[in-house]
This record gives structure tokens, C-alpha cells and sequence, in this order.
């Protein structure tokens, strides 16, 4: 392992990097908060937010601008719970019937 970084160190590998990458092509983003909340925002109105009271419900939440979300992180995990227990329900009847 100590071989391996010594040969890395080398001022050799590093010509080597920078013939190999002769521009910066490694590039680090910034995303804002705003903008991860415009994605989900988009994503809930696609998956049909205007329909499903629970989803506008948290398209509400998303677009107000006070709250963090830490409230609509609950809302989503409300939301699985619910699921969750009302395909439990739907497979115990179909069992059933």
C-alpha cells in the first residue's frame, strides 16, 4: 500500500494526469436548496400532485418558503407508513376472498 502512494506521489504520475487531462474536466456542482425543491416539486406534479390530496399536500408544504424540510420529510414518511399498512390490508383481503 505504501509502494502504491509513493508511485502516485510521483512527480511522474502527475505529468502523466495532466497530459492525460490537459483541461479541467472534473467539475463539482452546487446545488441549492431552491432548486432541489424545484426538482421535487416537478417530480410530484409528474407523478399526478394535482390529484392526490396527500401528494398536493406536500407540493403545498414544498412551496412554502418559511419551512425546511424536515416537515415534508415526515409528510413522505406518514405517507410510505399509510401505504404500507393499506397493502397489507388490500393483500390480507385478497388472501381472504
Amino acid at each position: 500500500l505504501a509502494e502504491t502512494i509513493k508511485i502516485l506521489n510521483d512527480d511522474d504520475a502527475l505529468e502523466l494526469f495532466k497530459k492525460t487531462l490537459p483541461s479541467p474536466s472534473l467539475l463539482q456542482l452546487k446545488v441549492t436548496a431552491k432548486t432541489v425543491r424545484q426538482r421535487a416539486m416537478r417530480a410530484l406534479r409528474a407523478a399526478g400532485g394535482a390529484h392526490d390530496p396527500r401528494l398536493g399536500s406536500v407540493l403545498l408544504a414544498l412551496a412554502g418558503k418559511s419551512g425546511g424540510f424536515e416537515k415534508v420529510l415526515g409528510m413522505v414518511d406518514e405517507m410510505v407508513t399509510l401505504l404500507g399498512s393499506e397493502q397489507k390490508a388490500d393483500d390480507d383481503k385478497k388472501a381472504y376472498c
